[in-house]
């Protein structure tokens, strides 16, 4: 029996290169043997040259079929796009490899043994899940910040994923990657999380599901309070009485990771020195000069930043797709969806989202209204006689209204 082939990787911007780094080396030396690849959903930094990388192969998104790219990419924010392209990476590296396993590991996951296991686990499905919890809270903080979490980002973490090449593999993939193309979005009252929600799914509509509840793999802040870690680094990490698998290092750039690790990590010394040896591998991997970079799109071509709400209407309006094609272009002053944007909405449409279809009809009207309101008192083209009447006829419409809204 020939030697299996297995292929992992991660999907990141410019600013997660040094973690990525930290991934590499840490599955490479664990694995040596394995082929990992980089999803680079950005401009490399000038300096970049795979040779020099712990990378075997660079994946770019011109590579990857996205009908309409330039406007799928800016309908994202940059989270999303990382996770919106990973079905897409992994039929990818499917279809020009000779891969018979390919995993998926976000880029702040660090690997410390036990991957022979992990493919082995893999061998007896085709596709390898990790839940975020696999014990009952007992306490109700801890149900509010770990369990009620899980119900609204996704039962379980799609910081990992194993796929193997079968037939039910590649089927599950079909339709993931169909699902992120057209509904990765952290929309959480609307039901999504990004890639994450979509998997809950999968031992529904997928056979040869893999539900991995071994407590030494994906431990990270929101399943602590039932794995008790000990240990250190010197003499290698036990989680449960059992050899650390790999540690996921989620929310570390937001405070997150150290305000829940302070929570409920309690006396495991061996975790904040896990958790200071990691600022430290990163920072030799170039965190301080790369860990604030921009994406090249994070900005209009202006170089002004694209909020979150500019996203969602281009992302919800297709005839404005259609009219603006390349949504990053902002010099044409006749012809961009940066100016169309300014015309419309000015700076006062930031700070909400496009409604969803299911929207209380008074939020609706609520909205219009303010946003009518608005354009009524600062339009130059209406006499100034005429704006205060329109007002209260506004205002009017809405009272009467209101009996019959809820």
């Amino acid at each position: 029996m020939k030697p299996q082939s297995i292929h992992a990787f991660t999907s990141i911007t410019c600013n997660y290169l040094p973690k990525a780094r930290v991934l590499a080396r840490s599955l490479k030396s664990v694995c040596p043997d394995v082929h990992m690849h980089l999803c680079l959903n950005d401009e490399p930094p000038s300096d970049f040259d795979l040779r020099r990388e712990p990378f075997d192969n660079l994946i770019v998104l011109d590579s990857l079929d996205i009908p309409n790219k330039k406007g799928w990419i800016f309908g994202h924010s940059l989270v999303e796009l990382c996770t919106a392209v990973k079905g897409l990476a992994f039929q990818k590296i499917f279809r020009e490899t000779a891969a018979d396993k390919v995993f998926y590991f976000d880029p702040d996951i660090v690997v410390f043994g036990r991957f022979d296991e992990l493919a082995a686990h893999l061998e007896r499905g085709s596709i390898l899940l990790t839940p975020h919890l696999t014990d009952p809270e007992e306490d109700l903080g801890a149900v509010a910040d770990n369990e009620i979490a899980s119900l609204k980002h996704g039962v379980f973490n799609l910081g990992f994923l194993g796929v193997r090449r079968t037939g039910e593999g590649m089927r599950f993939l079909d339709w993931w990657s169909a699902r992120l193309y057209h509904f990765c979005q952290d929309d959480i009252p609307g039901g999504l999380f990004t890639d994450q929600r979509w998997v809950d799914l999968a031992p529904c509509f997928f056979d040869e599901v893999v539900i991995l509840r071994d407590p030494g793999f994906n431990v990270a802040t929101w399943n602590l309070s039932h794995r008790h870690a000990e240990g250190s680094l010197k003499s290698g990490i036990f989680i449960n009485g059992k050899p650390l698998g790999f540690y996921h290092f989620s929310g570390f750039d937001s405070g997150a990771q150290e305000i829940m690790l302070k929570k409920y990590a309690g006396d495991k010394r061996v975790l904040f020195e896990l958790r200071q040896w990691y600022i430290e591998a990163c920072k030799q991997e170039g965190q301080e000069l790369l860990g604030h970079r921009d994406s090249v799109y994070a900005r209009y071509s202006n170089g002004e930043i694209i909020s979150a709400h500019q996203r969602a209407v281009y992302r919800t309006r297709p005839d404005v797709q259609k009219a603006f094609p390349n949504p990053f272009s902002a010099e044409d002053i006749n012809h961009s969806y940066y100016h169309w944007y300014k015309a419309h909405y000015g700076d006062g449409g930031t700070s909400s989202t496009p409604m969803g279809l299911d929207v209380p009809y008074r939020r609706a009207l609520w909205e219009f209204a303010s946003y009518t309101k608005k354009k009524i008192v600062s339009s130059p083209r209406l006499p100034g006689f005429c704006k205060p009447c329109l007002v209260k006829a506004l205002e009017a419409a809405l009272a009467v209204s209101r009996p019959f809204v809820r």
